[in-house]
């Protein structure tokens, strides 16, 4: 936060007022706040870059949240929220004695996001309704193979085949297979309307609704 949106956020901390842009009077607000934040502020107050006064001003009532490697006990929980939240059609999907073990043991230098984007993929990519240690793969493992050789494909097919079999996969849920992908949502719009437009997909195929 630059100093001159630091010392406009202390301002309505202690006034509790705001200006509205191209106002005449101050207005009253009566607002709770909870900041949070990944850096040291108090070395930042140390450094300069943050305001003493704005940090004492926020550190009323501080709630320090370690990280998820070290709340081990956390990891189960959360891991089987998240299967319930991504679960495809439906399916019921539970956690292996090994995949909790592999679960447990991985730092997660991500935090809760790394979590839930591991879980979020194997749900989607699962063979079977009780998920291995083997159907979490690392963050960046490679994208889902594609069925079939590749001998003889184009890049072009190849990258048109596995949009498809990602959508069929995601039962067509475009954002879930962009993320998959790797791509953003606007990509995989082009790239569908381009296949369209090309004859390359069938006009009527959930890949292209």
């Amino acid at each position: 936060m630059e100093p001159g949106l630091q010392a406009k956020l202390l301002r309505v901390l202690q006034e509790y007022e705001i200006d509205r842009v191209g106002g005449t009077a101050p207005i009253p607000v009566d607002v709770r706040i909870v900041a949070t934040t990944n850096r040291r502020l108090r070395d930042m107050v140390e450094r300069g870059t943050f305001r003493e006064d704005l940090y004492y001003r926020l550190t009323v009532v501080p709630v320090v949240l370690p990280p998820l490697r070290e709340r081990r006990g956390d990891v189960e929980l959360l891991a089987d929220h998240f299967l319930t939240r991504h679960g495809t059609s439906g399916r019921r999907l539970s956690l292996s004695s090994e995949a909790r073990a592999a679960l447990a043991a991985r730092p997660w230098p991500g935090n809760i996001r790394e979590l839930e984007n591991t879980l979020e993929r194997a749900a989607l990519l699962a063979g079977s309704p009780e998920l291995g240690a083997g159907d979490l793969a690392d963050r960046d493992a490679p994208s889902p193979r594609l069925g079939g050789g590749l001998a003889g494909l184009t890049v072009r097919e190849v990258e048109r085949q596995l949009i498809v079999e990602t959508l069929a996969r995601t039962n067509n849920n475009r954002t879930q297979a962009a993320r998959l992908l790797g791509i953003s949502i606007r990509t995989l719009r082009n790239k569908l309307a381009e296949y369209r437009g090309r004859g390359e997909i069938d006009p009527t195929s959930a890949a292209s609704a």
